[in-house]
């Protein structure tokens, strides 16, 4: 009946499950330590690697890392801060942890 052949379709990167991002990665040469990456780095490091652009709509997101580089940053200067005693700067400090730990939470 029907003589056309199916071709395998890939599905887009994003439906993908992180163990299946990390069997496409293992066959791409420039990606090295894909199992350490999480879903997100995996994509943009496939998306890098075949030279897709990634089109991000708005405004910039850091990653969820970073934010939590951040955090740890922040709660040292606030251990310094409650240990001078100084109270109003450890208030400060605490405010921009939740803060930024709101975004964290969002993020996810």
């Amino acid at each position: 009946m029907g003589s056309k052949k199916k071709e395998a379709k890939e599905k887009p990167l994003e439906k993908m499950t992180a163990k299946e991002l990390r069997d496409v990665a293992k066959e791409i040469s420039e990606i090295t330590g894909a199992h350490g990456m999480n879903k997100e780095e995996l994509v943009s490091s496939i998306k890098k690697a075949r030279g897709i652009e990634d089109k991000i709509a708005g405004k910039v997101n850091s990653s969820i890392r970073d934010i939590k580089k951040k955090i740890k940053a922040l709660k040292a200067d606030r251990g310094k801060a409650l240990e001078a005693e100084d109270k109003k700067l450890a208030a400060i400090y605490r405010k921009r942890i939740i803060r930024l730990k709101k975004k964290t939470r969002r993020g996810a």
